[in-house]
């Protein structure tokens, strides 16, 4: 057991490294997804719905969440929508903010804000989406302040 005495006999650990810019991972892509990140390399931003509900979704896959049938076709969103809700984390230039944006089509998405004070930030805002390019992989879709 250490006594208060040795404990304070340790040096001073060193403060961190200065994370940096936050640095978008390679986003993992399935084959019923690759028509997704293809238009996210073009400046489009897809999702999906479904022609036996008509139900729209995100994340886009074969199958619909809402009605189980597998006759879905992509469908190009307008990119533009509201701010749901939100919260950042990290400090400086690796601050990021995580966003959940209900798109103009209905649907609501995760996603991150950028390029914006965080600090100005409010649930309601309109958003409008842009395109990060990812550690060598797709575009990422993300959104800012319309």
């Amino acid at each position: 057991m250490s006594s208060p005495d040795t404990m304070q006999d340790k040096p001073a650990r060193p403060p961190a490294p200065a994370a940096g810019p936050r640095k978008i991972p390679a986003p993992r892509v399935l084959p019923e997804s690759l028509p997704y990140w293809t238009a996210a390399d073009e400046g489009r931003l897809l999702v999906k719905q479904c022609k036996a509900c008509g139900e729209v979704h995100h994340y886009p896959r074969d199958i619909c969440p809402h009605c189980l049938s597998a006759d879905t076709v992509w469908l190009q969103a307008a990119g533009t929508g509201t701010v749901y809700s939100f919260s950042t984390m990290g400090k400086g230039e690796a601050a990021y903010t995580l966003a959940f944006v209900t798109l103009a089509e209905g649907v609501t998405l995760m996603t991150n804000l950028v390029d914006c004070d965080p600090a100005t930030l409010a649930i309601g805002q309109p958003v409008r989406v842009v395109f990060k390019p990812s550690e060598g992989g797709h575009a990422v879709p993300m959104f800012t302040l319309a």
